[in-house]
């Protein structure tokens, strides 16, 4: 018996030892496919207009880092956010899908929505690349979910430090109904500091730690969302009470106090680009820059030459200023002009690490427009939020929206020659709305079933 017995545990040894030498012998082969690849950073500002940035036309606010990065890479000019307010674009870039297939069509409210979030079965962008071998984080806001059962750790992040409401006081870091938001994973814990400048530091930090692995590190910030403070300003919510903006801010100081939460930003990546290139990760790192929808109608014309703003399906509401910068792979000074959405990003940073396609989604990669400038295969695109549909083909928009009195806008714009949607097109394009109309309604019958 102790011989069958001995025998039984050299074999059990031999093999975990043949299994652990071929899982090692697996690993060592995927890290050398894996050579190469870069490592990550997605930044994404929060409510930035159109117009908000000096290279995108901007006169009043300075942003000399950004527009660097722009000219050093390639800026889009028909980029778009998933949706013109937050919660829906933050679904659609996490999972690589329309919005209203992951049933977050709208904004995620600290008030009557806390029992909602992200899925988790949804296969999130962190998930994904977490299986290709990269160390995650997100630092900055969330908004995919309230009850911790919701949260970035447990969508793939394997840190987090922000919030998770749709905004906060930037020094107090309470929300507009009066709850504390300043979480260290699972954890609320404060830290005192502007927010901006905390996003800032925990990226540089999280770079630094992982300066010899490949990393994703997804940094929404807060700026320019309201409450309009800028790093002079200070504290007014207190935990408890409900106060979503600062009622005692003049209506003309907004504009400036504004201006100086964008250049703020702007310093900040600066921050993170110089630690880049400090640790010598600079050449190779990817790093994407855009807006979770358009600027509001507070603080300036934002959007201009766009018509609309944030929450609104004209382009204004979700055609954002966009870029990516990746040295010695983009070709510096490229413009894009066609269509990119949020949904897009997911499946690109996926085909340009090389890892395994991503199923049912509905963005595509535009690994090819980055890297080989080429242009995108036309294709058709929608959006939806509250009344109003769209759906989008080529140089075509259509707008239909349903009035109070339950009538139907119908709006048509030829956005190559109108791209302030100025020009109501409806009446002279029957058929052509008539085809549209088919494909909304087919898209609407398809995300929903």
């Amino acid at each position: 018996m102790k011989k069958i017995k001995l025998l039984s545990i050299v074999l059990s040894a031999l093999i975990f030892s043949f299994n652990s030498c071929s899982a090692k012998g697996e690993k060592t082969t995927k890290d050398k496919e894996k050579k190469g690849t870069p490592n990550i950073i997605l930044i994404m500002a929060d409510d930035l207009g159109y117009s908000d940035l000096s290279c995108y036309g901007s006169e009043n606010i300075k942003t000399p880092v950004l527009d660097k990065l722009a000219e050093q890479g390639i800026r889009f000019n028909d980029y778009h956010s998933n949706g013109p307010v937050c919660s829906p674009t933050r679904a659609a870039l996490m999972t690589g899908k329309y919005q209203q297939r992951v049933g977050i069509e709208g904004v995620i409210t600290a008030a009557g929505g806390r029992d909602k979030g992200l899925a988790l079965s949804e296969v999130t962008v962190a998930e994904a690349l977490k299986n290709e071998g990269y160390v995650t984080a997100m630092f900055g806001k969330w908004h995919l979910g309230y009850d911790k059962k919701y949260g970035p750790v447990k969508q793939g992040f394997d840190e987090f430090r922000g919030f998770v409401s749709g905004n906060i006081d930037y020094f107090s870091h309470i929300d507009q109904e009066g709850y504390f938001d300043w979480w260290n994973g699972e954890i609320l814990k404060d830290d005192n500091g502007y927010s901006t400048d905390l996003i800032t530091k925990y990226g540089m930090e999280f770079i630094r730690k992982n300066k010899d692995k490949r990393f994703f590190l997804y940094l929404p910030y807060a700026a320019p969302h309201y409450p309009y403070q800028a790093r002079y300003s200070k504290p007014f919510r207190k935990e408890g009470v409900k106060q979503p903006t600062d009622k005692s801010i003049p209506a003309d100081s907004i504009p400036a106090i504004y201006r100086d939460m964008v250049e703020a930003l702007d310093e900040d990546v600066d921050k993170l680009m110089k630690t880049l290139k400090e640790l010598g990760l600079d050449e190779n790192t990817l790093v994407f820059f855009c807006s979770d929808n358009g600027g509001t109608k507070k603080g300036g014309k934002h959007n201009l030459p766009l018509r609309g703003h944030k929450g609104t399906l004209y382009e204004g509401g979700h055609r954002v200023p966009a870029f990516a910068v990746w040295p010695g792979k983009i070709k510096p000074g490229t413009g894009y002009e066609g269509p990119v959405m949020s949904m897009d990003i997911y499946p690109t940073l996926l085909d340009i690490v090389g890892g395994e396609k991503p199923q049912g989604i509905d963005g595509i990669s535009i690994k090819n427009v980055l890297l080989k400038n080429e242009t995108l295969p036309e294709r058709t695109l929608f959006w939806k939020f509250r009344n109003a549909r769209v759906v989008r083909q080529g140089d075509w928009k259509l707008i239909v929206t349903k009035e109070k009195n339950k009538e139907e806008k119908i709006e048509l714009f030829n956005l190559k020659d109108d791209i302030s949607e100025s020009v109501n097109l409806a009446e002279k394009e029957g058929d052509r709305i008539e085809n549209m109309r088919k494909l909304l309604d087919e898209w609407l019958k398809d995300v929903r079933r």
